[in-house]
């Protein structure tokens, strides 16, 4: 009885130890395909800086901006449009409104020549291409015009305007990055 105790003994004691065997291969394939399966890289860090464009509008015809409207006469103007230095490549737009204009007074920018070209579908809005070395340097773009009065605008339709209302062109200048616009 002795000898089948003892038996006994070292049959569960070699289960015990294949078990624990059995546990520990696992345990160490589990383990290494764990550590073998995970990976770190140091991070990537990613600065973002802000676009910036800054525009001037200024105007040199005629200096005091007042001009007479005399029939069949031609009235130059030139504002300037400047992309100051240190701006991002853009578009650049200039939007010419007039008010109070007797039917027979207009005004047109040279286009072609100068660089401008009207935006279809919004009347009196112009635009222009500014390059990247341009606007790296500061640039400025004349928008050269001119307001045609007709030779047969009479004094009853000037006198027709209102009022104290004298007629007034108006030219306002915008810009927006080249980027991500077509």
């Amino acid at each position: 009885m002795k000898h089948a105790a003892n038996r006994r003994r070292g049959v569960s004691t070699r289960a015990f130890v294949a078990l624990l065997a059995l546990v520990l291969v696992i345990g160490c394939v589990a383990g290494g395909t764990v550590a073998w399966l995970v990976a770190t890289t140091d991070s990537v860090t990613n600065t973002f800086t802000y676009g910036d464009i800054n525009i001037t509008l200024t105007e040199t015809k005629p200096v005091n901006r007042q001009a007479k409207i005399i029939p069949g006469t031609n009235i130059e103007k030139d504002p300037k449009v400047t992309v100051t230095a240190g701006s991002e490549d853009c578009w650049l737009f200039v939007k010419v409104e007039g008010t109070n204009w007797p039917a027979k007074v207009s005004y047109s920018v040279a286009e072609g020549t100068s660089g401008w070209t009207a935006l279809s579908g919004y009347p009196g809005v112009y635009y222009r291409e500014v390059p990247a070395e341009n606007a790296k340097w500061g640039v400025g773009y004349d928008v050269t015009g001119v307001v045609a009065v007709s030779k047969e605008l009479t004094k009853a339709e000037v006198n027709s305007i209102a009022s104290g209302t004298q007629p007034q062109l108006s030219f306002t200048a915008y810009a927006v990055q080249r980027d991500g616009i077509g």
